[in-house]
């Protein structure tokens, strides 16, 4: 493809992106936080005569979640000049083609409010990464994107199986509806034991959704996904993908099949406390760093799903924050990744050491997006942990146990970042191949900046970001765990002082 041919694709793949991050923020800025109701609601009939119709608004509970993903497209896009693979193995239009189409599915997953607009997105998502993967990856790209493939599609069958149970017996797909009628006793989903009808239902929708995050032990795709992946591909998954899932399970197991989701909790807990401990542990054990990375978000991806089923609204409102938390720091780990292996051409820790002396700017970046990742107060990873732990700790269905076990996921994280850190920049700078290293290029310089703004931002100014989705999740847990609807962090001031 010709040099400005090729210029021209990427500018304007980037432009496409930003103007769409600028339009979000909009979005952001006419929202109504102090309204629980769906806002800026589009919606017209599709298949009328089957309760089917495109219905799309946004709430407390996905507006961060759109921010987030405009947000990270551009990064992605723009970390991908540099990647030699794109330019090596060409079709370049596609993989920019592919970007554009993943935003545009990504989005339309968080604000869809139809169940069947929505599994069409969920579905959609899958197209755009499974190429990325298999076209741009590494040697066992294939093989990945495969893996990744048949995990989600097994999982969205029996998603498919329990909405078209729900959509046909509630007599319309629209979720709102779904939800009022479910409050309001006009459609019912027995529920006597933990495999009653409406159990099922709920783990037709949760096991679709925990492939997704990935929850214990449904995670073995995700590590052989990121590895192969090109970096924007990493980034992506990390920083969104994931989130799709975590996203499901407020949007639809709790308020759609309350007491399915208050009686499965305790044992959700638990497989989100093994899968913050194991993903923890076995991340220390690689000697991958792009592996050490994937399996950190095993582990932090437990942390939210613990917060999401601590059904208080601390801990939701600490899920939804750490959602983002997770997205920027790894997106940004993933980005470090991509630049340093675009140098040395390998992932092995072992060829690194002492990089602070030849490239001192990477490592001072590097350095704050790892104390990010550990969830060093006064940066954006403390507030998610914080809060969960709050409210996994207040939580009537859960226990001291899960909140213990978790802090214990704290400080393993600590121990593999700074072993991570320390393999890579400290030491002594030994190795020939590592003394005369390029300098950061401006498009990688640009990537990083604005994800050093928001993990500093968030740290010191949180509820910038809490603030959207205060009365949406206080509706949220009124409607599944009514005792527990009564700590915001907006009162957590007032529930101290006793005011």
């Amino acid at each position: 493809m010709p040099n400005g041919q090729s210029r021209n694709i990427k500018y304007l793949t980037l432009g496409t992106t930003l103007v769409t991050f600028v339009l979000s923020l909009l979005l952001w800025a006419g929202y109504d936080s102090g309204n629980p109701a769906l806002q800026m609601v589009q919606r017209a009939d599709w298949l009328p005569q089957y309760g089917i119709s495109y219905y799309v608004g946004v709430d407390g509970l996905n507006l961060i979640l759109v921010i987030l993903t405009t947000f990270m497209m551009p990064i992605g896009v723009l970390a991908s000049f540099s990647a030699h693979v794109i330019h090596e193995r060409g079709r370049e239009k596609l993989y920019y083609l592919f970007m554009l189409l993943l935003e545009f599915a990504m989005i339309g997953v968080f604000v869809a409010q139809d169940l069947i607009i929505f599994f069409i997105f969920w579905e959609v998502t899958l197209v755009p990464m499974y190429f990325l993967i298999g076209i741009w990856g590494g040697e066992k790209r294939v093989y990945a994107a495969v893996k990744f493939f048949l995990y989600t599609m097994a999982g969205s069958v029996l998603m498919l199986l329990a909405l078209l149970y729900v959509g046909v017996n509630a007599g319309t797909f629209a979720v709102p509806e779904i939800v009022a009628g479910v409050q309001n006793g006009t459609i019912v989903f027995p529920f006597s034991d933990l495999f009653s009808t409406q159990a099922v239902l709920f783990l037709g929708f949760f096991i679709a959704f925990a492939i997704k995050v990935p929850v214990w032990p449904l995670h073995s795709w995700l590590p052989d996904a990121h590895v192969q992946a090109p970096t924007a591909g990493s980034v992506i998954l990390a920083a969104v993908l994931l989130k799709m899932g975590t996203y499901g399970m407020l949007r639809f197991c709790l308020p759609m099949f309350p007491e399915a989701s208050v009686g499965w909790a305790p044992v959700i807990a638990v497989l989100a406390v093994i899968g913050i401990i194991y993903g923890a542990w076995v991340s220390y054990a690689q000697t991958d760093m792009k592996k050490l990375v994937a399996y950190s978000s095993v582990s932090h991806m437990g942390f939210i799903v613990l917060g999401i089923f601590a059904l208080n609204a601390a801990g939701i409102q600490g899920a939804i924050i750490q959602m983002v938390n997770h997205g920027v720091s790894t997106g940004g780990l993933f980005l470090i990744v991509g630049m340093l292996y675009e140098r040395r051409h390998t992932k092995e820790l072992s060829a690194f050491g002492g990089l602070w002396k030849s490239m001192p700017l990477l490592g001072a970046i590097s350095l704050v997006v790892v104390l990010s990742s550990m969830g060093m107060p006064g940066l954006n990873g403390f507030v998610g942990e914080f809060t969960i732990l709050l409210g996994s700790i207040g939580s009537t269905v859960l226990g001291l146990f899960y909140s213990l076990a978790a802090a214990l996921g704290i400080i393993l994280a600590a121990i593999y970042m700074l072993y991570f850190f320390q393999k890579i920049f400290m030491g002594e700078l030994s190795k020939e191949e590592n003394k005369h290293l390029p300098k950061l290029e401006w498009n990688e310089i640009a990537v990083m900046v604005p994800i050093l703004i928001l993990i500093v931002l968030i740290g010191i100014q949180p509820y910038i970001f809490m603030k959207p989705s205060d009365t949406t999740v206080e509706h949220l847990v009124a409607q599944v765990a009514p005792e527990n609807a009564v700590t915001t962090i907006a009162q957590l001031p007032e529930a101290q002082t006793g005011e």
